[in-house]
């Protein structure tokens, strides 16, 4: 099994090893040579030269290119902060042009913005956040990774060097550098190896600059199935059970962040696209899924979801995704549209499962409609989890254990953080639900205009676990701790 082997690959120029295919690397704890049967003889002896390796192996050309890539990833470097100390001359030198698709590993720019920048994205990248926050203050300026959904500062710089960070930004992304009173929105596409990543850049100006914000889609990473999301038991079989109705609205909510789009996803991947004709409409269209048509709105002419999803209801769809319910019409198309032989799936912005009922009465539908069309409401959050490398077991306290319902006897864990985990304690989320079944007593409830709370105790009553309940359920086996529940779910909702 041949190993990346970061420590041999410092003189070797990544567009050299792409150019000829050859890389050094390990095949056991032996140091070897990963080459093709077209790589040049004499190629191969000048590498051994350089590494004074003596081993070659012939493998074919796509395992030597993932090598590559693996290999050059692991020896870039992450992300250091740039010394301020003859660092205002250098920025004179800054490359105002540039490609607006670039390998991230194979950039040989020297100027210093060009390389912090390129080093920011790859740390970004590497550490799997989602956004990065750069932030204009008094006398500097701080840059910030989303990951798993906790900001964590990266760096903090003068702020001489903020204006020329931003505008190399700006110029990748397609923007206008000279605009800087106005807000802006820009796309970059990078690649670090096998990595291929589209990036939203937003722009805003404040008191001390513009503030910028980065927002990372990796387009090579994989969807998750509906058994990946964290629903359990009979949680998602009854999910499963609503997916395969022919009519009715499906709405997920929570707030934003809380995974909403990635469980509509893992949803209409679930249904068979070949017999039936699936249509979405999106803002923006996150990931492209094969046999599903995927409409992406926009306001400048005129292509909102509601006028979006008029414009579906002619295309003969079987189910239809609208990404967000924003409005009352949208809201008005969508219960006509499950009224009329259509599943709708789609979300709104709410704390709770019962709280979407009232807010959709609240934007003027008519509770009868409601109660004939809705099926069933989903509200989630996303909990980190646990870094198994260093999590440590502790003893909450019983007040701890009473809000989240625990009652038996378990080993608790808390984050203590370790290389592994970038110090944060966690690596990766998972998600929490609440299933509210639309029954005949909750209908009876709908029409009578009945209270977000007298909704929630009877839905309870009926076998809704509650957000919290099954966020308990989580740290009971060990995945999340008892701070990051109780710190995603409110105290309102609790």
């Amino acid at each position: 099994m041949l190993e990346p082997f970061p420590e041999k690959v410092k003189r070797i120029p990544i567009h050299y090893a792409r150019k000829f295919l050859l890389v050094p690397c390990r095949e056991g704890g032996t140091p070897v040579i990963a080459a093709t049967d077209e790589t040049p003889l004499e190629i191969v002896d000048e590498i051994r030269r350089l590494t004074g390796i003596r081993e070659v192996r012939r493998i074919p050309p796509q395992e030597v290119k993932s090598l590559i890539d693996r290999t050059y990833e692991e020896a870039s470097e992450e992300g250091e902060a740039l010394a301020p100390n003859g660092f205002e001359k250098e920025l004179e030198e800054l490359t105002t042009t540039m490609e607006r698709s670039t390998d991230l590993l194979e950039s040989q720019d020297d100027a210093p913005v060009i390389r912090f920048v390129n080093s920011m994205l790859f740390r970004a990248i590497r550490q799997k956040a989602s956004d990065i926050h750069i932030e204009p203050y008094e006398t500097d300026f701080t840059v910030r990774n989303r990951i798993d959904g906790v900001l964590y500062p990266v760096a903090t710089l003068p702020r001489g060097l903020h204006p020329a960070v931003v505008s190399r930004i700006k110029i990748m992304a397609g923007m206008d550098i000279a605009e800087k009173r106005l807000p802006q929105d820009g796309r970059i596409r990078v690649k670090v190896g096998e990595k291929d990543v589209d990036i939203r850049v937003s722009t805003v100006p404040t008191s001390f600059g513009e503030r910028v914000v980065l927002r990372l889609l990796d387009r090579s990473s994989v969807l998750l199935e509906l058994d990946d999301l964290g629903m359990e038991g009979d949680q998602l079989r009854r999910f499963r059970s609503f997916l395969r109705k022919t009519t009715g609205i499906i709405l997920v909510t929570g707030p934003t962040g809380s995974g909403k789009t990635t469980t509509l996803y893992a949803a209409i991947r679930s249904l068979d696209a070949e017999t039936k004709n699936i249509i979405t409409i999106e803002d923006p269209v996150e990931y492209q899924i094969k046999g599903i048509g995927q409409i992406q709105v926009n306001p400048k002419i005129n292509l909102t979801f509601a006028s979006g999803l008029r414009s579906v209801l002619r295309q003969d769809p079987d189910i239809i995704m609208v990404g967000e319910i924003r409005d009352t019409e949208t809201a008005e198309i969508s219960i006509h549209a499950s009224l009329t032989g259509h599943l709708v799936l789609s979300t709104l912005h709410t704390n709770d499962a019962p709280s979407a009922v009232t807010r959709l009465i609240d934007m003027g539908i008519e509770p009868f409609l409601i109660s004939s069309s809705l099926e069933c409401v989903i509200a989630q959050r996303l909990v980190r989890r646990l870094c198994p490398s260093c999590r440590v077991p502790y003893e909450p306290s019983r007040e701890e254990l009473d809000l989240l319902g625990i009652t038996g006897a378990s080993t608790f864990y808390r984050a203590e953080g370790c290389d592994e985990c970038y110090g944060t304690g966690y690596r990766g989320r998972t998600g929490i639900f609440e299933l509210l079944v639309i029954s005949d007593d909750i209908k009876k409830l709908i029409n009578e205009k009945a209270d977000a709370r007298t909704i929630r105790e009877k839905a309870i009553e009926e076998g809704m676990v509650p957000l919290i309940t099954h966020g308990g359920k989580k740290v009971e086996r060990g995945i999340t701790s008892v701070d990051e529940v109780i710190r995603v779910v409110t105290e309102k909702e609790v």
